[in-house]
């Protein structure tokens, strides 16, 4: 087998770009695009000063966690390793991207000149890949010139022909690139002699990206890695940074998908006590299909949507989509033919929904704030609280305009305010798991601030309103809990919100040690704009 590595010697490299320069010359990519990139860390104060500089782009992973959420499978692994994207069936869904904990991924929607549009180079007008618009791109590691050499029988790594531009372009010699599993190869000797790490190997996507940090391994006594230090200063460039990639259109594909299936279970159970209210079943289907609609807006080949449902097997966006039909399916029947008995199997895939949404959140391994396990019932125990709560104001309206009385008020005013408890809950538990493995420091500010809705004080206010509605005078306790009700919803969405647009920083760029230079040794890594709250 081969398996296609580079590796980053640290104590050679001088910082020219010029594998940043060749790269953008060889693939032809837009203005702020760079595939390969050289980072630029400095930590400590004169005259103890280190400085580093650091070749990064797509690492090429053992467990690309890129691949698994794809839900077109427009994303690959080749069997030496290299992982690539077929632009001709990608959504430009941008799941890839939240998912890449390298901020190895972009999109490009409109061409783009390093002038202008109305100044285009004759060279970027004739180079242009249509192809390339809209979609996901990264680094191929020029899989081109690989091919195109072994074919013509030369060796990636020793044959500059064959190797990519970054690699082949390199006046320092810091970067090597050769097949991992050739135990003679340049890069596996590397490996054997000097002291190495992978950026970020503790979350599990195996890169192929390898940097050298230190001396000859026979020369000295190996050092532990220290712990990372937090929020250097000077160091905004290599920083978390808040992702883009996902806006207030998936914000609501979150927000509106958890409210109306939540919406249309709580309908469903509170049918068994009383009539349905149809009102509210319809406005399950309603808000979901409202949240479907505005991610549809947001990706970048819209009218690619049907490729979404390609990888049921590893991509929680495509399970999403497949628990659609049958939600909107049985769902629509069962409002049109007043059939509670389909709404419960609809309902049963709603909720199936609201858990691959929260799953979608866990998955994207490139935001901290996502990935953390507590998510999935703070999400799912969010769109039930919403549910509720906007059930409460339909059954009020339904009753007001039907002369229908809805189930009995004390039942639901206790599972509105169990609700919130549960809610509550997750969120503190999620918070706490959050701030033992730490996360980008504006991270815990934007969390802990009002804008996320979901402090215990209000939450234990709405709980207690709802809790009133059944003793107050008659007339006064069904809008006292739809009051409750739309707190809660309106809480739940806030926080939605401020979770995929405003706290979503990514990964950022750590180092687990620091180069050696001359004849002296590594020193402690740095992990900019971190900390643990």
């Amino acid at each position: 087998m081969t398996r296609w590595a580079i590796v980053a010697d640290l104590n050679r490299c001088v910082g020219c770009q010029t594998c940043t320069a060749a790269c953008k010359h060889a693939n032809n990519t837009a203005p702020d695009v760079q595939w390969r990139k050289v980072l630029d860390f400095e930590t400590g104060e004169f005259p103890d000063v280190r400085r580093a500089f650091v070749p990064v782009g797509c690492m090429h992973c053992e467990e690309p966690s890129c691949m698994d959420v794809c839900p077109s499978t427009a994303t690959f692994k080749r069997e030496d390793g290299i992982v690539g994207i077929n632009y001709d069936i990608c959504l430009g869904c941008a799941y890839c991207a939240v998912s890449c904990p390298y901020q190895a991924r972009f999109r490009v929607d409109e061409p783009a000149a390093a002038f202008g549009k109305n100044l285009r180079m004759r060279h970027e007008t004739k180079r242009e890949d249509p192809a390339r618009l809209s979609v996901a791109q990264k680094c191929t590691l020029c899989v081109d010139r690989i091919d195109e050499g072994l074919a013509a029988g030369l060796t990636p790594g020793v044959d500059m022909a064959a190797t990519p531009a970054c690699v082949a372009s390199c006046i320092s010699g810091a970067l090597a690139m050769g097949d991992l599993d050739d135990p003679e190869s340049n890069v596996s000797r590397l490996l054997r002699e000097k002291r190495h790490f992978r950026m970020h190997e503790e979350l599990g996507n195996g890169p192929g990206f390898h940097y050298l940090y230190d001396g000859d391994i026979a020369n000295h006594e190996p050092i532990e890695p220290a712990p990372m230090e937090a929020e250097p200063v000077g160091l905004a460039a290599v920083s978390p940074k808040l992702q883009k990639n996902w806006d207030w259109r998936a914000a609501a594909n979150f927000t509106f998908g958890g409210t109306g299936t939540g919406l249309f279970a709580a309908a469903m159970v509170a049918g068994l006590f009383a009539p349905v209210v149809w009102l509210a079943v319809f406005f399950g289907l309603a808000f979901t299909g409202a949240g479907l609609f505005c991610v549809w807006l947001e990706i970048g080949r819209p009218w690619r949507f049907l490729n979404v449902f390609r990888n049921p097997r590893t991509s929680w966006m495509s399970r999403e989509a497949i628990a659609a039909i049958p939600f909107f399916g049985l769902g629509g029947l069962s409002w049109l033919l007043g059939a509670p008995a389909l709404g419960w199997l609809a309902a049963a895939c709603g909720l199936f929904f609201l858990y691959c949404q929260a799953r979608i959140l866990r998955a994207a391994k490139g935001i901290p704030a996502w990935r953390q396990p507590g998510i999935v019932p703070l999400i799912v125990a969010t769109g039930l609280t919403e549910g509720v709560g906007l059930w409460t104001v339909a059954a009020t309206l339904w009753g007001a305009v039907a002369g229908v009385a809805p189930a009995p008020l004390t039942a639901a005013a206790l599972a509105l305010a169990v609700l919130i408890g549960l809610r509550a809950l997750a969120w503190r538990n999620y918070r706490a798991a959050l701030g033992n493995t730490g996360a980008p420091t504006p991270v815990f500010a934007i969390l802990d601030s009002p804008r996320a809705a979901l402090f215990a004080l209000p939450q234990a206010g709405l709980a207690a309103l709802a809790l009133l509605a059944p003793v107050v005078p008659a007339g006064l306790g069904a809008p006292l809990l739809a009051l409750a009700g739309l707190g809660a919803a309106l809480s739940g969405w806030l926080f939605k919100y401020t979770l995929i647009t405003k706290a979503a920083y990514n990964q950022g760029y750590a180092l687990e040690r620091m180069p050696a230079r001359g004849a002296g040794l590594s020193a402690p890594g740095i992990k900019p704009g971190w900390a643990k709250a």
